[in-house]
This record gives C-alpha cells, structure tokens and sequence, in this order.
C-alpha cells in the first residue's frame, strides 16, 4: 500500500470517527497515522438537566471501556434554553480505581451544539456525569442532573 493511500485512509478513519473521538498514533508500515483508540467506545446515551423556567440542557454521551487506562467521556452538548445568558455546562466526576475522586474541567456552549471531551488521569470504577444549565449572569449553575455510570452497568454491554 502507498503511503499517501495509507495517510488517506488514516485521515478519513479519524473523520468518521467524529472530532471527540479518541485518537492515538500507531506506527503502520514506518509512518505514523491516527487510529481510533483501543479502547471500544460506548454510547451512553442522553443526559440532560431538570427543566426550568425556559429550558434545559442536554448531553449525548459516549464513553470508552472502563478498562482504559485513561476514561474518556465525549459527545455533543446542546443548550436548550431559550434564555440570553443561560447555556448548557457539563462536568464530570471520576472514581479512581486507586481510591479517590477528581473532577474534569467543566465544558459550557451557549450554541445550540458543541462537541466536548472530558478525560480521567487513570482508570477508574465509575464516572458521575453532570449536565446542568449555566447562568452566566449569577455564575451558577442551576437545574443540574447527575447521571452515576458505573463499570457494572456497562460491563455485558454489547461491543
């Protein structure tokens, strides 16, 4: 195979994969190319905050296999609350398997959608999703739903 036909291919993988997907550099045939990650990725599905006055906020989440050696929760955050001032906010909280939790940096999008990719510093037992709606007038978030997902819950999961 060429190189430039082996680029193509690597290029076109990480495309249809999505922007939050998880990409890692494997030597092929003496180049390097992006390839999705070893870690199989798993749709979680949507998680989205309580209702308020004017809307909320909702998250499609996908998540890798508890087994990797860093987690990695991604998906699209959409804002839907028709209020100026008020945008969807996501956060999550990481289990570490060695004991102790840590939390991700938040993500916000005031648009109508955006991707986002919050990541663990090791592996871990359980993630605790939070998806709220940001008033960024008050600077608080309001409206919040946290969804636990646990390695148990998704260990028979289909591949």
């Amino acid at each position: 195979m060429k190189n430039s036909t082996i680029i193509r291919t690597a290029r076109r993988t990480a495309r249809a994969a999505g922007a939050a997907a998880l990409l890692t550099v494997v030597a092929v045939g003496g180049l390097t190319a992006p390839a999705e990650a070893a870690a199989a990725r798993l749709h979680w599905g949507p998680v989205q905050s309580r209702g308020g006055h004017g809307g909320y906020a909702k998250a499609d989440v996908w998540i890798t296999d508890f087994s990797a050696e860093t987690f990695v929760v991604s998906g699209t955050l959409y804002d839907r609350d028709r209020h100026d001032g008020h945008c969807a906010y996501i956060r999550a909280r990481f289990h570490y398997a060695g004991g102790g939790t840590g939390w991700a940096q938040p993500r916000s999008t005031c648009a109508a959608k955006s991707s986002f990719r919050l990541s663990s510093d090791g592996e871990i037992t359980r993630v605790d999703v939070k998806v709220c709606v940001l008033d960024k007038a008050r600077r608080a978030t309001v409206n919040c739903y946290v969804d636990p997902i646990k390695a148990s819950t998704v260990a028979n999961w289909p591949q």
